[in-house]
């Protein structure tokens, strides 16, 4: 490689006016994994609806670039990602520029050294960089100057959703994207230990140059947040302030029109990037750069804590491996542990602990155009206020977790969402009876307009159910639950879970009634059945007396006793098809 050779980035040389489009990006990156071979590969993990590939280049040392030279060389694996919102890109122009100066030590403009200072190919010694510079490509290419009307540059950026109007950042459970099923595989072929999602905020305006949401409730192994907290909060953080960053917890306004009414903790997800990841046991951490700073300053800010983690992770080679790993068998283990318990969804605690928040000065003022207050800030002006903090997370809703989910035979697409996951399954050739524990829902209530492109199922009743020697045809899967991927089956097949497979949708036709009955017939049924229940005759004229609507309604007064006679229950109106095994019934089913 020829001394004299450019290897200013598209961003760096227009001095960080504009950002390179997916072809500009493409060639640099093809040609400083020419210029560097032992480091760094440019890969595609899959192509997007209109038809561009994937990007994700690996740079290594020692020619660990395949998932399985990863694992077998014991480094650790750190995934960072860039662009999934396609308009917030600095992850993407920071990517490049640190690429180079992991691969090439004298490739820097000018001769001059990283933006840290010193080289950096040392940090390859102990871990295996995964770099997705942009993964809404077709959402990046959809460029216009006004696509975010909230952020300060570049001229010209991405749009948020993909070719199919989808955020990808709501799709990581139900999956829905193409995008995202190949973005699964990629997740559990390389299994990373470490995944960093970089955003810019929308908001209000304060002295911070990044904001970071680390994952610290819901399943989230101790041995994961112990680690995030030593190595982020306490350590690469802090370095951040001492190279002239400011950095904040992510600021999730109570109020958008005065920020000093306090924040709360925004809650995630597992329909969110990091709140997937924890359920994967691993440590995540979201960043978000602030919107309103020069594009150059959210480049570098993403740049040097990118640096600043690879630095740690170099330092401290050990700790992040020996923690998923413990995360991993901890999980496992939980599952021969009976009467255990888990948290599927969250709200904030009550309690708020106080804030010095470093913001600017701010006015309010009546608006005659929204009839509301206008808020202004004055950047000019900082100011430090203290303001309430609702931070912590308690449980909202907790299911207790059997041995084994069980997915009967005539739900595959049940089956190949979870396969999409990477949880373990173990078909059942044969046909079993077995004893199990079960849903029944009722009373749904699905949303008035379409999100991410379905409908969710707001609000339900569920009962639980025990059915002796329910007979099962072959083909039925068994989703154990002493694997390592344990907490995303529970939070996919848990029905009140946030962003379970019945929240988004997949089992909407158990709640259709296919048969029903005759006026004539039913009128002759009900008659029978008040004769045969005087206990049902004193319930059905207590009906009448105190629901007025029902008794005006002819259809309603004989649905009323049909909903309680064989011919209805027999359809199994609201039985949600997946059932709940103990450790008996799950040996029992093994053994069969």
């Amino acid at each position: 490689m020829s001394h004299a050779a450019d290897w200013t980035t598209p961003a760096e040389a227009a001095q960080f006016k504009t950002t390179p489009d997916y072809a500009q990006t493409h060639a640099w990156l093809e040609r400083l994994a020419a210029a560097a071979p032992k480091t760094i590969r440019l890969t595609r993990f899959g192509v997007s609806p209109e038809g561009r590939d994937l990007m994700l280049v690996v740079a290594a040392s020692g020619g660990d670039f395949t998932p399985e030279a990863a694992h077998k060389s014991g480094k650790q694996i750190l995934l960072v990602q860039a662009g999934i919102h396609a308009g917030e890109i600095e992850g993407k122009d920071a990517g490049l520029m640190l690429l180079r100066d992991l691969a090439l030590d004298d490739a820097n403009p000018g001769g001059r050294s990283s933006r840290l200072g010193g080289k950096f190919p040392h940090l390859l010694e102990h871990t295996i960089l995964l770099y997705l510079p942009i993964f809404n490509v077709d959402g990046h290419e959809n460029s216009s100057p006004w696509n975010r009307i909230n952020q300060v540059g570049p001229e010209e950026m991405g749009f948020r959703a993909t070719a199919q109007n989808l955020n990808l950042n709501r799709d990581y459970m139900k999956a829905d994207a193409p995008e995202m099923h190949d973005w699964l595989k990629l997740f559990n072929a390389w299994l990373p230990d470490l995944f960093v999602d970089v955003h810019t905020t929308d908001g209000a305006d304060y002295q911070y140059d990044l904001t970071w949401y680390t994952e610290d409730w819901g399943s989230l192994d101790p041995a994961v947040k112990s680690w995030q907290d030593t190595a982020l909060k306490n350590s690469v953080f802090p370095q951040m302030e001492s190279h002239d960053h400011h950095l904040s917890p992510y600021l999730d306004l109570k109020d958008h029109r005065d920020i000093t009414k306090g924040i709360g903790n925004f809650g995630s997800g597992p329909r969110f990037s990091t709140g997937y990841v924890a359920l994967q046991n691993r440590a995540a951490l979201l960043v978000e750069t602030h919107m309103l700073k020069p594009y150059a300053a959210r480049v570098h800010a993403t740049y040097d804590l990118i640096a600043l983690i690879l630095a740690y992770l170099d330092a401290h080679p050990a700790e992040l491996r020996q923690a998923v790993t413990s995360a991993d068998r901890n999980t496992v283990a939980r599952a021969a542990q009976a009467g255990v318990t888990l948290p599927i969804a969250f709200k904030t605690s009550e309690a708020a602990a106080s804030f010095t928040l470093k913001g600017v000065q701010f006015t309010q003022t009546h608006s005659d155009i929204s009839g509301d207050v206008w808020t202004q800030y004055d950047p000019s002006k900082p100011k430090t206020f203290q303001i309430p903090f609702w931070r912590d997370l308690v449980a909202g809703e907790t299911v207790h977790l059997p041995a084994a989910y069980v997915i009967p035979a005539g739900w595959p697409q049940l089956v190949e969402k979870l396969r999409q996951h990477g949880v373990h399954l173990e078909p059942l050739a044969r046909a079993v009876a077995l004893d199990a524990e079960r849903y029944r829902l009722s009373d749904p209530k699905w949303a008035d307009a379409p999100f991410e492109g379905r409908l969710m199922l707001r609000e339900f009743d569920a009962k639980v159910e025990n059915v002796a020697n329910l007979k099962l045809a072959p083909g039925a899967v068994l989703v154990p639950m002493d694997q390592r991927a344990a907490n995303v089956a529970v939070n996919l097949l848990e029905p009140d879970a946030p962003d379970s497979l019945v929240r988004w949708g997949f089992v909407n036709a158990i709640f259709e009634q296919k048969e029903s009955g005759d006026a004539r017939v039913l009128e002759k049924l009900a008659r029978d059945m008040l004769a045969a229940d005087p206990a049902l005759k004193a319930r059905f004229e207590a009906r009448l007396k105190n629901d007025p609507a029902f008794a005006r309604n002819p259809e309603a007064r004989l649905e009323f006793f049909y909903r309680l006679s064989p011919w209805y229950t027999q359809q199994n109106v609201g039985v949600y098809p997946v059932l709940k095994l103990d450790a008996a019934a799950l040996a029992a089913a093994r053994a069969q």
